[in-house]
């Protein structure tokens, strides 16, 4: 079950596209550990090749310390906007102060200043 060139994975990436300048990678259902490992290659060959990083995080259900571990990581190599955190997301992002270091933005449009 290794992560296929479409992003899919297991699951919880789906396609990649450019927009404003940058590259949004969508991600979806629970992020941990455990399923974290095809976002974190989806991100990082983002950041390889793009100023600017979108994650469009809308259909993300559930973020643990690994997923806020790693966008922070991602924050210190590239321009990392996160667009439509759900609710459990801005907790997360809010009691940790992670809301302070990330940028975070109602949508992808507004993510990439579309």
């Amino acid at each position: 079950m290794t992560g296929a060139g479409d992003g899919y994975g297991q699951g919880v990436v789906g396609d990649g596209y450019p927009a404003g300048g940058g590259w949004v990678v969508v991600a979806r259902g629970e992020l941990d550990q455990d399923t974290l490992v095809p976002l974190e290659e989806a991100l990082l060959a983002a950041a390889d090749l793009h100023p600017l990083v979108v994650l469009d995080a809308a259909a993300i259900t559930f973020g643990d310390s690994s997923f806020l571990n790693l966008l922070l990581r991602l924050h210190r190599l590239t321009t990392l906007r996160i667009a439509a955190p759900g609710e459990q997301l801005r907790r997360l992002f809010a009691v940790t102060g992670a809301d302070t270091v990330l940028s975070l933005n109602a949508s992808v449009d507004a993510a990439t200043g579309a």
